[in-house]
C-alpha cells in the first residue's frame, strides 16, 4: 500500500481551499438574497447563474482543485485528465444551479424544495468530487473505502441542504458572513472525509511516464479564472441596484410625476381662463361700439372699429 500524504505543502492549501469555499458561499448568499428581491425574469436569471458560479465554481470546484495540489502519493507522479477535470467542474455548477433553481424560485412547499434541491445538489457535488478524483493519473490502483464514501456523500447532502435553508433565509451582511464561515467548514470537511476514502496500491513497475496535465500546470488557467469570475461576480454585486436604491428611484419617479401632473393641472386652468378669440380674463378689453367689428392689421395685430361710421 502506498503512503498518501494529503497536506503535502502542510497548512497553505487546506487554508486557501478554506478562503475560496468562504468567499464563494458568501458571494453565492448575496446573490441568492439579489434573486430573492428580483422583480423580473430576466433578473432572477440573473442572480441564479452567479449564485451557482460562485457556490458551485468558486466555493466548492476551485477549493476542491486547490486542495488537491496538496495530494501526494510517493513513488509515483500525479497527472490530470483534462476531460474529466473539466467535467467535474461543470457537474459541480449544473448540480448547484439546479438545486437553487428547485429553493428560490418556487412559491410553494419552500421544506419540500429545500430538501428535493439539498438532495440533489449534494449528490451532485459528491459526483463531483468522485469525477476530480477519477482524472487522477498514478501509477498504481485506487481503492475506496465504501463507508467514507457513504459518510462524504452524507455530507454533501447535508451542507447542500443547509445551504439551500441558508440561501432563504439570511439577508443581513453579519448572518451572511456567518453562514459562508459554516459553509465553508462543511464543504471542506466532505472534501477531506471523500479524501480518507482513498488508498492506493503500487505498482511493481515504477518506469514510463504518466500521461495528463500536471496540478501546476493546471494551476495557471483555473487560477486566474478563479480571479476573474470572483472580480466580475464582486462588480456585479456592487453595480447593481439595492432595494434601497430602487425605493429612492421610485420615490423620485412618484415625485416627477406629482410635479408634470401639477403643472399639466395648472395649464388646463389657465386654458380655460382665456375666452374664445379674447384676451385672458382680466386684461383691459379694448371699446367695443353698438356695431363694433373686429379688423386684422397687416402685421397681424387687430384693432375695432366701428361699422356704423
Amino acid at each position: 500500500m502506498a503512503q498518501i500524504h494529503h497536506f503535502e505543502y502542510g497548512a497553505l492549501t487546506p487554508t486557501v481551499s478554506y478562503i475560496l469555499s468562504v468567499l464563494g458561499s458568501l458571494l453565492g448568499l448575496t446573490s441568492a438574497v439579489r434573486l430573492r428581491s428580483s422583480k423580473t425574469g430576466g433578473e432572477r436569471f440573473w442572480w441564479l447563474t452567479l449564485a451557482a458560479v460562485a457556490i458551485g465554481a468558486t466555493g466548492i470546484w476551485s477549493m476542491h482543485f486547490v486542495a488537491m495540489l496538496g495530494f501526494d502519493v510517493e513513488g509515483t507522479p500525479i497527472r490530470y485528465d483534462i476531460g474529466l477535470t473539466a467535467a467535474s467542474a461543470i457537474i459541480a455548477l449544473a448540480s448547484v444551479g439546479v438545486g437553487l433553481a428547485i429553493a428560490l424560485l418556487g412559491k410553494t412547499a419552500s421544506k419540500a424544495r429545500i430538501l428535493i434541491g439539498g438532495v440533489l445538489a449534494g449528490l451532485g457535488v459528491g459526483a463531483m468530487h468522485y469525477t476530480g478524483m477519477a482524472a487522477m493519473e498514478l501509477r498504481g490502483e485506487i481503492h475506496y473505502s465504501g463507508r467514507e464514501v457513504a459518510a462524504s456523500i452524507a455530507i454533501a447532502v447535508v451542507a447542500a441542504t443547509v445551504a439551500l435553508w441558508l440561501t432563504l433565509v439570511v439577508s443581513k451582511p453579519i448572518a451572511i458572513f456567518a453562514s459562508a464561515l459554516v459553509m465553508g467548514v462543511a464543504v471542506n470537511g466532505m472534501h477531506f472525509t471523500g479524501m480518507l476514502a482513498m488508498s492506493v496500491t503500487s505498482e511493481e513497475n515504477t518506469f514510463g511516464s504518466v500521461e495528463g496535465a500536471t496540478a501546476s500546470g493546471l494551476l495557471v488557467p483555473v487560477g486566474v479564472a478563479v480571479v476573474f469570475a470572483i472580480i466580475g461576480m464582486g462588480y456585479a454585486l456592487v453595480s447593481a441596484p439595492t432595494e434601497e436604491d430602487r425605493a429612492a428611484a421610485d420615490y423620485l419617479r412618484q415625485r416627477i410625476d406629482s410635479r408634470h401632473a401639477a403643472e399639466a393641472a395648472q395649464r388646463a386652468q389657465q386654458q380655460q381662463a382665456v375666452p374664445f378669440g379674447g384676451a385672458p380674463a382680466g386684461q383691459q378689453q379694448p371699446p367695443q361700439p353698438g356695431r363694433a367689428g373686429r379688423t386684422t392689421l397687416g402685421d397681424g395685430s387687430w384693432t375695432y372699429r366701428d361699422r356704423s361710421q
